[in-house]
């Protein structure tokens, strides 16, 4: 059950997580959905892909409540990290129920493939040569089927009396009215018609739309399609969370931890406080969120950010719970742990994007809700109105029994679940984490990205750019005796001055009587010589005057967009540097994306003109626009959505934070605040800006995914509705049909599982997702 939230009003409220047992199509999930939202002050969305329901209410609800709730709709429930209450297989939830489904149905499948192909063959013998029937051949039949359409098929006859006892119906209950009727009008022929006129019904309904008098391979292969259709489901479904598994049980399950006195122990991860200090050594998994105290090592973030190359840690750096170290020994304290941690947030945050819907696959579960009645309305009109015609009872009941088998809501309800959580788990394999499912849908509608520059197109980290010295001066000289004064110093400007001075010689002397000038520079004394370091404004004001040959200098570098810093002793100016932020090595790249995507780009900060036109020329953004405080970059957002553009807004600061919400898509960096990626719709955590055109591709990519399933779910049943009413589809067909239709969407979903990986990867052969207009070839467009 997920942490509790606060609601506006005097009646505080919580959201409680259930993992829910026993649906078996979107039609179940629409009743518990009903149900639970039928108790006061309650709100609940149940997914069935997921088998989970996300629940919003009142503290004075007690979770037994909501349980409750769900058994009386006949289903089972239980906290999302506990198996529901035990119940015969069929339910969706964790990974423990998934994997026993699977073995259930597949065991279940080889009984029925067993005995139906015998069935089948013996059934084809009799239709051609009627001459070799012998006594007793119906009773052969009876007991070739009687294992496939009793024991294969009990999980349909379990679902459908379970309903019964309370008074609904799902698609479980079409399956298994359309075994039983076949059956019984099977036995019936057999044994109370004219056993010469009764024949098997293999080639007639094959060669003609109706069947004969005999139905019972029928039933068989409607329960063998059937069982192979939600066997490959079962398994596709199952797959498909791995992705968001793997991240989820990346943790380490234990930690050795310091103790004052140098000694270790190994405990388990959940005894693990804040302020605690523990080691790591090459091989093993970090415990928690922390700061490297002592060591250096290679850290391996893959699992994470998705990055192939593992990064340096070092002391005073920080390291996220999951990622493993490679080559050195790490002591680190202990920030965060257990569900406070990155990895744990970003996993909760994706396990409830999952459960979300978007407004068309609401209506797809209303119409699931009430297409089963409708169906079973729709095969009693059939019969009825092919026996008012004057058609034979046997081709009647063939027509209501094909309607009765071929409607099938589970392609309805698993369109757009299924690619949903295909794509959460891929996307958190690139280091790409969907938080709400608005963020697919915003995705296509927009047209312009908006950038903030420090510590998202640039790095957030100021850099030495260029280094003059005056005349009679040397550079030796210049980086000597300034970068001992700019080294005592923790501006950022002095920090980037002294790393490039020790960078180039080494070990700097200390400077004596050092003195920071807040706003102005600083000054120390160096070798006897006293050392004054600041803009312009400050040897003015002392009444130094900058050289002809370096003032010109200085005016080309500001006019670059980048900060000019003076050193000078014995009175006159000796030289220059010049400080920039330095812009990241993939945003050029990233930006170039992104315009291939037909999207604008647009560079916002709140630096100053010059250095915005210097970044945003660099990158080659379509705009820029400088000087935004925080406010104000909200207040840009309305302004060009007012123009009718649909915005996305990548950040990664406190700062950016409103702007994030604003925007029709947040797109946070999570190297960034926690400000930030709380208001984000998209998380990346690779230092890479570009994760940003992959996540619109991936986001894209899975749009259209969920299109052509639902185009297929809503086609496929208003097609072939009328087709079955009509007795143009015969049940042996009708049943095959149904199976596939369903295994089409979950297969087509799967195919997002290879988004990013070489065109190459296929599923099954199948042929890559083709990239939408004006996406770049090569890239994780490239969508098997």
């Amino acid at each position: 059950m997920s942490a509790a939230t606060a609601t506006d009003g005097a009646s505080p409220a919580r959201e409680v997580g259930l993992s829910i047992g026993g649906m078996t199509c979107a039609a179940c999930a629409a009743r518990v959905e009903k149900k639970l939202n039928a108790l006061d002050d309650v709100s609940a969305t149940v997914n069935f892909a997921t088998g989970r329901a996300i629940i919003t209410a009142p503290d004075s609800v007690p979770v037994q409540r909501l349980i409750d709730a769900v058994t009386a709709a006949g289903y089972r429930a239980g906290a999302p990290d506990q198996e529901p209450d035990a119940g015969p297989p069929g339910g969706t939830g964790t990974p423990g129920a998934e994997a026993a489904r699977v073995r259930d149905l597949r065991n279940r499948l080889i009984v029925a493939l067993v005995f139906f192909i015998p069935l089948s063959d013996l059934s084809v013998l009799w239709s051609l040569f009627p001459w070799s029937r012998f006594p007793g051949w119906q009773w052969i039949l009876l007991v070739m089927a009687a294992p496939v359409v009793i024991w294969s098929a009990w999980p349909f006859h379990a679902a459908a009396l379970r309903n019964a006892r309370h008074g609904t119906a799902t698609m479980d209950t079409l399956v298994s009215l359309g075994i039983t009727a076949a059956c019984a009008w099977s036995v019936y022929a057999m044994f109370v018609l004219d056993r010469d006129q009764a024949g098997l019904s293999v080639w007639q309904m094959l060669l003609h739309a109706s069947g004969g008098g005999i139905y019972l391979e029928v039933a068989a292969s409607v329960t063998t399609f059937l069982l192979a259709g939600r066997w490959y489901e079962a398994r596709a479904r199952r797959d498909a969370g791995d992705a968001m598994r793997e991240l989820a049980e990346a943790g380490a399950r234990e930690a050795c931890v310091l103790s004052p006195d140098g000694t270790e122990r190994q405990v388990p991860v959940g005894e693990l406080r804040p302020g605690d200090r523990f080691v790591v050594r090459p091989g093993e998994r970090i415990a928690a969120d922390g700061e490297v105290e002592f060591g250096e090592s290679a850290v391996d973030r893959s699992m994470m950010t998705g990055e192939s190359v593992p990064a340096d840690a070092a002391e005073g750096d920080t390291v996220a719970a999951g990622t493993v170290v490679v080559s050195g020994r790490l002591v680190i304290r202990a920030v965060k742990v257990g569900r406070d941690t990155q990895l744990a947030h970003l996993v909760a945050l994706v396990e409830q994007a999952q459960s979300q819907k978007a407004a068309i696959q609401r209506l797809a579960d209303r119409i699931s809700g009430v297409f089963v009645p409708a169906v079973l309305v729709a095969s009693g009109l059939t019969l009825a109105g092919w026996l008012l015609t004057g058609s034979s009872v046997e081709h009647a009941f063939s027509a209501a029994l094909a309607v009765l088998i071929i409607a099938c809501p589970c392609a309805l309800g698993l369109a757009t679940p299924a690619a949903l959580m295909v794509a959460c788990g891929r996307g958190a394999q690139l280091g790409i984490f969907i938080t709400r499912y608005a963020a697919l849908e915003s995705s296509r509608a927009v047209d312009t990205v908006v950038l903030d520059k420090t510590g998202t197109v640039t790095s957030g980290v100021m850099a030495v750019a260029g280094v003059m010295a005056a005349d009679g001066t040397s550079r030796e000289s210049l980086l000597r005796q300034a970068g001992a004064v700019e080294q005592a110093s923790e501006h950022p400007v002095a920090v980037a001055i002294g790393e490039a001075a020790r960078a180039e010689l080494g070990e700097l002397p200390e400077a004596a009587r050092f003195l920071a000038m807040p706003g102005l520079g600083a000054r120390g004394s160096v070798d006897g010589q006293d050392v004054i370091i600041g803009r312009e404004d400050l040897f003015t004001h002392l009444g130094v005057a900058v050289p002809d040959g370096l003032s010109g200098w200085c005016a080309g570098q500001e006019s670059s967009g980048r900060t000019v810093v003076l050193a000078g002793w014995d009175g006159a100016v000796r030289g220059a540097f010049a400080v920039a932020d330095t812009v990241k090595p993939s945003a050029a790249a990233a930006v170039a994306d992104l315009r291939r995507l037909g999207l604008r780009t647009v560079l916002l900060t709140g630096d100053s003109q010059a250095t915005a036109r210097a970044v945003g020329s660099q990158v080659g953004t379509d705009e820029v626009i400088a000087g935004a405080l925080p406010d104000e970059k909200v207040a840009v957002l309305r302004d060009l959505q007012a123009r009718g553009h649909r915005v996305a807004m990548v950040g990664d600061g406190i700062n950016d934070g409103p702007a994030l919400a604003a925007g029709d898509l947040g797109i946070a960096l999570g190297t960034g605040t926690d400000v930030a990626i709380s208001a984000a719709d998209v998380i990346v955590l690779r230092d890479d800006l570009g994760a940003v055109p992959d996540a619109i591709q991936l986001s894209r990519a899975t749009l259209r995914v969920i299109r052509g399933n639902l185009t297929w779910a809503f086609g496929y049943n208003i097609a072939a509705i009328p087709l079955a009413a009509a007795g143009f589809l015969n049940p042996l067909i009708a049943g095959a049909a149904m199976a596939l239709s369903s295994a089409f969407v979950v297969g087509n979903s799967v195919r997002l599982r290879h988004f990013g990986r070489p065109a190459a990867a296929t599923v099954g052969g199948s042929e890559p997702v083709p990239a939408a207009e004006g996406e770049p070839t090569g890239t994780p467009a490239q969508v098997a």
